[in-house]
């Protein structure tokens, strides 16, 4: 056995220093800042730089973009400021319609006006029908209903400014 853990250390020993050339080539390439947008939101990743043999081929990084052959209905966009049990409710039911010849598998992400604040959000958390899979050349209803307590806060008016749909596959 002691043989066997002395066999094993040298082969890794003498691979290691194999390895370990003085002439081994590198470069730093800069991995650009870019937003991911999810179903729960969104992440701003900084600029970063990193070390990679000089072999390495870059590829450049695809902006994630949402469907361009895509519309939506707004069948309702309700939002009630104070339903008068210290909560104020948004509900909705909108109609994303899918005119491609093709299954899309993603999920919509809304932009709302919030009393002059523009944001955006896939509404998951509140949703009933989430529209994740539109079959080719149909429709799917999103559905949201919540209520959230005036204890964080009193806003005024929430406005729908647009739907978009990206996909995940």
């Amino acid at each position: 056995m002691k043989n066997f853990i002395t066999l094993i250390f040298s082969i890794v020993f003498s691979t290691l220093v194999s390895c370990s050339s003085t002439d081994n080539c590198t470069k730093t390439i800069t991995i650009p800042s870019r937003n991911i947008i999810t179903p729960t939101g969104s992440a701003y990743i900084p600029e970063s730089k990193s070390e990679v043999p000089c072999d390495y081929v870059e590829t450049p990084i695809q902006e994630q973009a949402p469907l361009q052959n895509f519309s939506y209905e707004v069948l309702n966009f309700t939002f009630i400021p104070d339903t008068g049990n210290n909560t104020n409710r948004l509900k909705f039911d909108i109609k994303l319609n899918n005119p491609n010849n093709f299954v899309i598998k993603g999920f919509p992400y809304f932009t709302v006006n919030t009393d002059g604040l523009v944001s955006s959000s896939g509404f998951i958390n509140g949703a009933t029908s989430t529209c994740t899979e539109i079959n080719p050349n149909s429709s799917c209803i999103f559905s949201y209903d919540k209520q959230a307590s005036l204890n964080l806060g009193v806003i005024q008016s929430i406005q729908l400014v647009n739907v978009k749909y990206y996909l995940t596959e």
